[in-house]
Parts: C-alpha cells; sequence; structure tokens
C-alpha cells in the first residue's frame, strides 16, 4: 500500500455475469492471505469489453511534462493517470479549451488537454513497452483529441502500426472532441516486446498526435461465478433451515478447492457458469416425511433415514429451485397433508376471465404465468419507462431480484387486442433461437395484460442508426452482423418452425440489440403460420408497417414468406443508407424507388451512409445493395428465399472481414456527432 514498501496495488477490469460479486483470497503457499482494502468502481458497460477474460492493470499514461498523477475527483472513474514524456523525441502540445470527452471513456479533461507529437514533423511516433512473455494477450485503448489549432491548409492523418502491422489507416483526431481506437481481439506481441507507432500520410501536413495511452493484460480465471438461481436457491435453504457449517461461505463452487461441503458441482466449459448438481443435507436432524413432488422427480434418487434426509440434484437450476420451495414446505410444514394439482403435470392452463374474449381458447404454457400484482412489484411500480409500441408501453423490471426484463403492457387504446397478444404468447412458447427475443413470462389477469420478455440492453436497430442512443456510429461490420443475426432469426421462423411462420412485421425497430449487440427479431403479435407441401400462399387480411409492407401481399392479400423477404429487403437499405423509409422531401419518397433511381445514374457513392466516411469494402457494399433490390423484386417467386438471404450476407461479412487497410483489426469510438477526415476517393464508385 501506500507508504509500505512491500505493499501492492492491483487493479482488475471484470464484467460480472450478475449482481453479485463474491471475492476469494486463496492460499498458495505457507502465509496467509490478506487484504486491507477492497474498492469498486462501476464503468460503462460498453467500454473495455474483451472477447473473454478479465483486463488487468498494464499501464495507464497521458502524454505530459506535468509530472501530475491525475485520479479522482478529475477522473469520475477513479482511474489513475501517469505522465509520461520523452523530451528527447516529442514535443508537447497543450489547450486551455474544453476538450469533449463524452465517448463512453469519460476521460479527465487534464489527460486531455495535453498531447505529444514528434519533434521531427517527418518522424513517426513510436512508443515501446515488454511483456512478461510473447504469450501475453492484452488489449490497448489508445485516447485522441486534436487540440492543437490548425491553419486552412493543415492536415494531420496517420496510419497506427503494431509491430510493423497495419492496424488503423488515415486517421484523423476531430477538433476538441475525444475518440479511442482499440483492438476489439486481444493481441500478442512476438518475444513479448512491443511497439507502436504513428506514421503521418503522404497527404499530412503535420505529425501524428496522440493524449493518452492504457494498456491491459488479460486474466483468464478457470471458472465463472456459480450461476445466480442455484446460488439464490442454496442460500435460500441455508437461510431457511438455519444449516451451520464452516465451508459454506463465499460462492458455493469456486474455486474449486474449496466447493461447499455436501455439493457436488459441474460446468461444460470455462465459458459457462458451473451448476450444483448435488445436495446432501444428511446430519441436519430434518425429519419427516419426503414430499411427493420430489418423489416424482424426474432423474432424483432419494435415500433417507430416521434423521436425515440425502437428495441428490439432478437437474441443475430448475430442480434446486423446486428443491427450496418443496423442502422450505415440507419441514416447515411437515405434518400437514398437501395435495398440488399443478405438480402432477408439466403445463399449466390459463382460464380465461373476461368475457369480451370468452369465444377465444385458453393459452396452454410451460412458462411462467404472472400475477398483475407480481408485475406491479418488477416493474417497481411502472418506474422505467423502455419505450412505447402500437401494443403500449414497455417499462424495465427485474425478476428473481437479478434477472432484467423487458414488460410491455396492452393499452386499452391499443389497435392490437387479445388476440394478437395470444397469437405472440403461444408464438413464443413454440419458438426458441438465438436471434429471436425470448419470453420469460406473462400477466393475463382480468383487462391486465402483459408479455415478460428478456431485456436488451442495447435498444433497437432504429436508435442506433439514428444516432438517438448516442455512442459510437456503428460500423460497416457491426451492420452486417446485425443483419446477418436478423436474417437467422427470420430464416429460423421460415424453416425451423412447423408450421412455418411468417413475421409479418421486419423493420429496423423490431430487431432489438443485447448488450453484446448480438441482434434479435422482437414483435410477433402479427405473426402467422403459413402453408407446406404444394400450398404457395394463406389469404389474410393485409398487417405491417407502411414502407416495409409488400406490396404484392398488399395488392392480392396473398401472404407467404416472400412478404418477409421483402421487409427484409427494406431493412438492408436502412443499414446501407441511414436514410428513413418514406422521406416526402427525396426526389423519390420511397426508399426503394430512391435507390433504384441513384443506381440507374450509376451514383453509389451518394447511396452509402455517409457517417462511414468510406470505411468500408467495396465488393462487400455492392453485393448487400444487389441483394436488398433483388429482396424488393415485384414479383414474390422472383425473391430470395430467407436461406439465401443468409448465405449472401456471411459472404459479404466475409468480404468485409478480409479487407486490408483502414479500421481491419481495431475500432474506434467517438462522441455522438462522429465525424472523421477519410479520403472520399475510396467510397465505391458506378461499376
Amino acid at each position: 500500500m501506500n507508504g509500505r514498501a512491500n505493499g501492492t496495488i492491483e487493479e482488475i477490469i471484470h464484467k460480472t455475469t450478475s449482481n453479485t460479486l463474491q471475492v476469494c483470497l486463496v492460499k498458495t503457499g505457507t502465509s496467509t492471505p490478506m487484504i486491507n482494502t477492497l474498492e469498486l468502481r462501476p464503468l460503462n458497460k460498453n467500454t473495455y469489453n474483451t472477447q473473454s477474460g478479465s483486463l488487468k492493470y498494464f499501464f495507464r499514461y497521458y502524454f505530459s511534462t506535468s509530472g501530475r498523477n491525475i485520479r479522482y475527483p478529475n477522473d469520475v472513474n477513479d482511474r489513475k493517470w501517469y505522465p509520461f514524456f520523452d523530451s528527447k523525441e516529442w514535443t508537447e502540445v497543450t489547450t486551455d479549451l474544453n476538450v469533449n470527452t463524452s465517448n463512453g471513456y469519460q476521460l479527465p479533461q487534464i489527460v486531455m488537454s495535453s498531447a505529444s507529437t514528434p519533434i521531427s514533423t517527418f518522424a513517426p511516433w513510436n512508443f515501446t513497452w515488454l511483456l512478461p512473455s510473447s504469450t501475453t494477450q492484452f488489449y490497448i485503448y489508445l485516447h485522441f483529441a486534436e487540440i492543437q489549432t490548425l491553419r486552412s491548409l493543415d492536415t494531420r492523418e496517420f496510419n497506427v502500426t503494431l509491430n510493423g502491422k497495419l492496424a488503423y489507416a488515415r486517421y484523423s483526431p476531430r477538433t476538441l472532441a475525444m475518440e479511442t481506437i482499440f483492438y476489439s481481439t486481444p493481441q500478442q506481441c512476438e518475444g513479448g516486446k512491443c511497439i507502436l507507432e504513428l506514421k503521418k500520410t503522404p497527404k499530412s501536413t503535420l505529425p501524428p498526435l496522440v493524449n493518452a495511452l492504457e494498456l491491459f493484460t488479460v486474466i483468464d480465471f478457470p471458472q465463472l461465478e456459480t450461476n445466480q438461481d442455484d446460488v439464490v436457491a442454496i442460500k435460500g435453504i441455508q437461510n431457511t433451515y438455519g444449516l451451520s457449517r464452516i465451508s459454506w461461505q463465499g460462492d458455493p463452487c469456486v474455486p474449486k478447492q474449496f466447493l461447499w461441503d455436501g455439493l457436488n458441482c459441474q460446468s461444460a466449459d470455462i465459458s459457462t457458469p458451473p451448476t450444483i448438481t448435488f445436495l446432501n443435507l444428511s446430519g441436519n436432524n430434518l425429519n419427516g416425511s419426503v414430499p411427493q413432488t420430489l418423489l416424482q422427480k424426474k432423474g432424483l434418487k432419494l435415500s433417507s433415514k430416521k434423521t436425515s434426509v440425502v437428495i441428490p440434484v439432478a437437474a441443475s437450476v430448475a430442480f434446486v429451485v423446486v428443491l427450496g420451495s418443496a423442502l422450505a414446505f415440507f419441514f416447515v410444514f411437515k405434518k400437514k397433508n398437501t395435495s398440488n394439482s399443478e405438480g402432477s403435470s408439466s403445463y399449466t392452463q390459463v382460464s380465461d376471465d373476461r368475457t369480451t374474449r370468452s369465444s377465444e381458447p385458453a393459452i396452454v404454457t410451460k412458462n411462467r404465468r404472472f400475477t398483475y400484482s407480481e408485475v406491479v412489484t418488477m416493474t417497481n411500480n411502472f418506474e422505467r419507462v423502455l419505450g412505447k409500441g402500437g401494443f403500449g408501453m414497455v417499462y424495465h423490471g427485474t425478476v428473481n431480484g437479478n434477472e432484467q426484463v423487458a414488460v410491455k403492457m396492452l393499452s386499452h387504446s391499443s389497435s392490437q387486442g387479445y388476440k394478437e397478444f395470444k397469437a405472440e404468447v403461444e408464438l413464443l412458447l413454440r419458438v426458441h433461437h438465438k436471434n429471436l427475443v425470448g419470453l420469460v413470462g406473462y400477466c393475463d389477469e382480468g383487462e391486465n395484460l402483459a408479455l415478460i420478455y428478456e431485456y436488451m440492453a442495447n435498444g433497437d436497430l432504429r436508435e442506433h442508426m439514428s444516432g438517438k442512443r448516442g455512442g459510437s456510429i456503428l460500423n460497416w461490420e457491426t451492420r452486417l452482423k446485425i443483419v446477418v443475426e436478423s436474417a437467422q432469426g427470420l430464416e429460423y421462423l421460415h424453416n425451423g418452425c412447423k408450421p412455418p411462420m411468417v413475421h409479418r412485421d421486419v423493420k429496423t425497430t423490431n430487431i432489438l440489440l443485447n448488450e453484446h449487440f448480438q441482434a434479435k427479431l422482437a414483435d410477433f403479435g402479427l405473426s402467422r403460420s403459413f402453408p407446406i407441401e404444394g400450398e404457395t400462399h394463406v389469404s389474410t387480411v393485409v398487417a405491417g408497417t407502411p414502407g416495409y409492407l409488400d406490396p404484392e401481399y398488399y395488392r392480392t392479400n396473398w401472404l407467404n414468406e416472400k412478404s418477409d423477404v421483402y421487409s427484409f429487403g427494406i431493412v438492408l437499405l436502412e443499414i446501407i443508407t441511414n436514410q428513413p423509409v418514406i422521406n416526402q422531401s427525396r426526389e423519390r419518397a420511397h426508399i426503394a424507388e430512391w435507390v433504384g433511381v441513384m443506381l440507374t445514374k450509376g451514383d453509389i457513392k451518394n447511396i452509402m451512409d455517409p457517417k462511414l466516411y468510406g470505411d468500408y469494402d467495396n465488393g462487400s457494399v455492392w453485393r448487400a445493395v444487389e441483394l436488398a433490390m433483388s429482396c424488393l423484386n415485384p414479383s414474390s417467386s422472383r425473391r430470395p428465399t430467407m436461406s439465401q438471404v443468409v448465405i449472401e450476407l456471411n459472404e459479404c461479412l466475409a468480404n468485409e472481414n478480409s479487407r486490408g487497410g483502414t479500421s481491419q483489426n481495431m475500432n474506434s469510438q467517438s462522441s455522438i456527432d462522429v465525424s472523421m477526415n477519410f479520403d472520399i476517393e475510396t467510397t465505391p464508385g458506378a461499376r
């Protein structure tokens, strides 16, 4: 610690899998583990992300001659910034003006108000460091802001390389606005020696400039924390029966050598939280008859003694939760006879308690049915609004104290009614895919209808395209990944469901993004089955969103899966152009017509989203545009299937990933109104 010759301060950045964190000091030698202070600091979840593992602090420098260490309150996250400057090779640039640091990393003003550049205009800027070994993996974060007043003819543009390999091409820092360039994958240096170089391009009149630099090595923990549902259940059992065992402290399964007595745990791999598979409660003076619920549990083995019960658990989370509730009922009311009608079946039939929909059949479901009072509790009396749609308001909620959910309440004035509510519940009960939003449960109580979904932390695609959510602009690679995942969800509805399903409302606001920017299709209230085995369509009342609606379906009322393909083509044009679907001020109001006119003029340059600044593979863009236009063919029979769309989009993504040059390996994160100076001649011309 500070002031102690043998003191040590360790800093790591760790993303938890739940809202609890267990810290354990494990004895590895002859000494006794000890700690003086443990401090936790929350960080923006969209920063310092890793493919796997956690980040261990290696160094954090800002380039200044001040000699002053910086931390809280200058740094709102209490990071420690140390000054570093090579006076023989560098010259310092400073400013008294305010720098916009609102790009998520929130660096202190004092850090971003200074920077280093090479003394010679023609020299590169170099920085070297040594790692513990050549196998050490690391993540690097470079923070930039142009803080020098440039003359009208001045240009600052440079390439970023690591050990001679191009990482970012033709980069120009923004004037008085912070941007962060970082690797999205862990890096290694041969022999453990790393050389970072910033080298001006031929068109640049000024040398490179950099304000600050952070580097972290990767820590791979051998096990994740125990599955949170298992932890809640086992601690509930511990508290209910006052079980006191010395080993029952901290995480039940981790570290392995300090597993709680009486437990067995297993994990499929290091990326999967361990689950509790065996629980031995013998020797605890628990007595009475074993509940029928436990005796009838599939895969459960029981052996009992007069004063003890030994219970092997075979089904992890689901069973541990059942075990906790069943044991609580058994040991608190051991003399009371019970009858559990719900325990005799894995399904629960929901009764219809509203005369206004007495003609509708009841919903049969495995998912949890919540009462309205439970919905009020989980949303904290509808405190936080996430959004609003045709169905009604969507609220943030929490189930079981830690699982975040989105709660969609049916508005009494909504055009959608019980029929759409029932359709969405029943569809989500029978479809399960990583690119479809999952249903946690529902409420069907009187006039109160609610759908409880998994929580999608990053909102919908339209918000990110329009800039409403702030943060960095979605680059071309990210956009392609999102539409690939969306296409996979749609392809599953068409080919993986029996009978197949048509979504009928594919649009950018119904493509949701989780904390890892994984895309999932949502809003299935308009979904319908479509015929198979020779029949090509079903006649139905037209439904959908103007602009996305298949004109053939609108004209004929004949619905098939190609109606979704048309809507998906509109989504593709949106991610390419970042233009509204309908815009009366354009030469052609509808996006498909406008793009068609631009293509006949050979003008693809003005089709592409200008916020991408030419940072994309030309071939990838052309393939995406051509695919979108084929999806919009007036004749549904001539449109591709979603399986063909998925294949083609994966090819586009492969082209983008394999290209050299700008942003091949590194990402940038800037403030909301990002603006970079890339050579406009890199945008695709007509072919």
